[in-house]
């Protein structure tokens, strides 16, 4: 099970150099966030930190799976997931998170907790629009493409051709100058 606690990286007791953490994201972890939208979750992420004498360097990537519904037949289908982040944290007086690309930590911390970067970096990755690949390819039989294929206005040529008279009359003011 993914908590969220897992993804804090206390750096106080590590030395100056790169380390690399790796995660297994699966649903539990987007529920912890009460985000429903996926069905099924499978995504590696790597996250390799850089600490250096005065800043940490995060570099994060993810590549996996998740499942979720086709926006025109609600039909379930896995969504290929890539994502990357690059995140500087320095220490300052007091948090600010108000960069997307720079965390302000107070001094006398000592970890860092990425979980809320990482959940951002996924959903953000997942098209606005997603349309199961069946449908692009026509390869998907489904009910709601018979329906949304019945219900599709019919062009005629003779409909194609004749236009309203009322807006014959405004074309002209285009012309009339």
């Amino acid at each position: 099970m993914t908590t969220r606690k897992e993804f804090s990286i206390p750096f106080s007791g590590l030395k100056l150099g790169t380390y690399t953490f790796e995660y297994k994201i699966k649903n539990k972890f987007f529920e912890s966030f009460d985000f429903h939208e996926f069905n099924k979750a499978a995504i590696n992420v790597v996250v390799v930190l850089n600490k250096l004498s005065t800043v940490l360097e995060l570099d994060m990537s993810a590549k996996g799976t998740v499942n979720v519904a086709c926006d025109l037949t609600n039909e379930p289908f896995d969504q290929d997931l890539t994502a990357a982040l690059q995140l500087v944290v320095k220490f300052g007086e007091e948090y600010n998170d108000e960069d997307d690309e720079i965390l302000v930590i107070p001094h006398g911390e000592h970890q860092i907790d990425i979980a809320q970067y990482i959940y951002e970096m996924l959903v953000l990755s997942v098209p606005p629009k997603r349309i199961h690949p069946g449908v692009l390819d026509g390869t998907l039989k489904s009910e709601a493409l018979k329906k949304l294929e019945e219900l599709r206005p019919k062009e005629t040529i003779k409909n194609k051709d004749k236009t309203d008279p009322r807006w014959d009359a405004l074309k002209n003011l285009l012309t009339d100058k």
